[in-house]
């Protein structure tokens, strides 16, 4: 699994701060041009890993994003189009900077060297391996040895 820095991803750093602002986490941000328009998709979690996010944490973020990041992009509200969503219950985790972002949550990690799924709550990461605390105890798994993860709900 590759580790790509939030602050490495345009807007990310900046939209972070208004996200937290609103009461919530920004988990992934993706801007896409297409043509004259730009679509953003933000996908935000909640400050506590034990809460869901709902509607109306996604309309607020929305409102408290949107305008920043029509001026961030240097375009009209008519050319950029929004989405907001959850990580949702089954999140297959993309980019092991995510791990930073859900300490405290239930996952599942295809290990490589084990051959199987590793189950286990996230004690803590960094940029090369991610910790899970295990039934057997603390295990550090590097990213290199990690195929993929999702969300253990």
């Amino acid at each position: 699994m590759e580790y790509i820095a939030a602050d490495s991803i345009p807007y990310f750093t900046e939209s972070s701060r208004i996200v937290e602002e609103a009461g919530c986490r920004l988990i992934e941000l993706q801007i896409v041009p297409q043509g004259g328009n730009v679509n953003v998709t933000a996908v935000i979690a909640s400050l506590d890993p034990k809460k869901d996010i709902g509607v109306s944490d996604c309309s607020k973020v929305q409102r408290a994003l949107m305008p920043a990041l029509i001026a961030f992009l240097g375009k009209s509200e008519d050319n950029v189009y929004m989405s907001v969503c959850s990580p949702g219950l089954e999140r297959t985790i993309r980019n092991a900077a995510e791990f930073s972002f859900f300490t405290g949550r239930e996952v599942k990690v295809w290990d490589r060297q084990v051959g199987d799924w590793v189950p286990g709550t996230i004690e803590s990461s960094d940029t090369e391996h991610l910790v899970l605390k295990t039934k057997e105890g603390s295990k550090d798994i590097p990213y290199s040895d990690i195929a993929k993860a999702k969300f253990l709900h």
